[in-house]
């Protein structure tokens, strides 16, 4: 059974079909926000119970993929053969619910508060000249980092953004080093994927996972910058904690936010939204 939904409403109701035929294996052509919105709209029919599913990388970005370990061009017979000798592993989306809207649940990998907005500004302008994957994160962290410390004026990946977060089912908020306003963070990234393009460990050195990795930047201080590259590759310094970087694991968060944030590459609306890890999915791998 082969679907090419344009919309998300024929999306919507291709995925209810599956659903309703209890289908095994559920292949996804496309890139993290395809499969951001497969799983967004699929979650009030597939529920606790997913079918395996594979993907088959073709996006501008395709971070899952990389986390999952799949060769770049994986084609669909070779997935199958896969599937049928139950490759498969295991990993859990975010789970992002709005706490003062009605928006739907979404499920996606990556959620970024901050300066995100500027990375994907710039990412995309990279997309236009031709630059994906591992090639356009790169530029784009290379471009924010000289912004960062060189930009003048009001430089958007200068500009903290006012939010507020709490960690755990407890609500404790996430401490604060004092650089800037305390309301204010640089930036703020969540995953419950470990591996990343161009061999970026942000959250390397993790003693243990409670389910969601976070990685966050209180204020541009030009120290804190100059070491956001190393940070970012794993690196690990007794200064990063007392200049405002705060790197652990939580098994949820509530964050209040005052501007969009990111969810695997596209801009949604600011609020407060409560984050968790989604049930498990078992996705096909070589």
């Amino acid at each position: 059974m082969i679907v090419e939904p344009q919309t998300k409403a024929e999306l919507e109701d291709a995925l209810a079909s599956f659903a309703r035929k209890k289908v095994d294996v559920l292949a996804i052509s496309g890139g993290d926000g395809t499969i951001r919105d497969v799983l967004t709209r699929g979650a009030p029919f597939f529920g606790e119970d997913w079918p395996r599913i594979i993907i088959l990388p073709q996006g501008k970005t395709n971070a899952l993929a990389l986390d999952l370990g799949l060769p770049g061009k994986w084609s669909l017979t070779s997935a199958l053969d896969a599937a049928q000798k139950a490759q498969t592993v295991v990993r859990r989306p975010l789970v992002v619910e709005q706490c003062d809207g009605d928006q739907r649940q979404r499920y996606g990998f990556i959620f970024g508060a901050g300066i995100f907005n500027a990375a994907i500004d710039a990412g995309q302008v990279a997309h236009r000249y031709g630059a994906f994957q591992s090639f356009a994160v790169g530029m784009t962290a290379v471009f924010g980092v000289l912004q960062a410390l060189f930009g003048i004026g009001d430089s958007l990946f200068r500009r903290p953004a006012k939010m507020t977060i709490r960690l755990g089912a407890g609500g404790e908020e996430l401490a604060h080093s004092g650089y800037g306003k305390r309301e204010n963070r640089l930036l703020a990234g969540f995953s419950s994927l470990t591996t990343f393009p161009l061999g970026l460990r942000p959250f390397a050195r993790m003693q243990h996972f409670a389910g969601i990795n976070y990685f966050v930047l209180d204020a541009p201080l030009r120290r804190a910058v100059a070491l956001f590259p190393s940070a970012l590759f794993g690196a690990d310094f007794p200064a990063l904690k007392t200049l405002g970087f705060h790197r652990n694991s939580t098994d949820q968060f509530t964050i209040e936010l005052e501007e969009n944030f990111i969810l695997d590459g596209e801009s949604f609306p600011p609020g407060t939204y409560r984050v968790r890890p989604g049930s498990e999915m078992h996705f096909v791998v070589p």
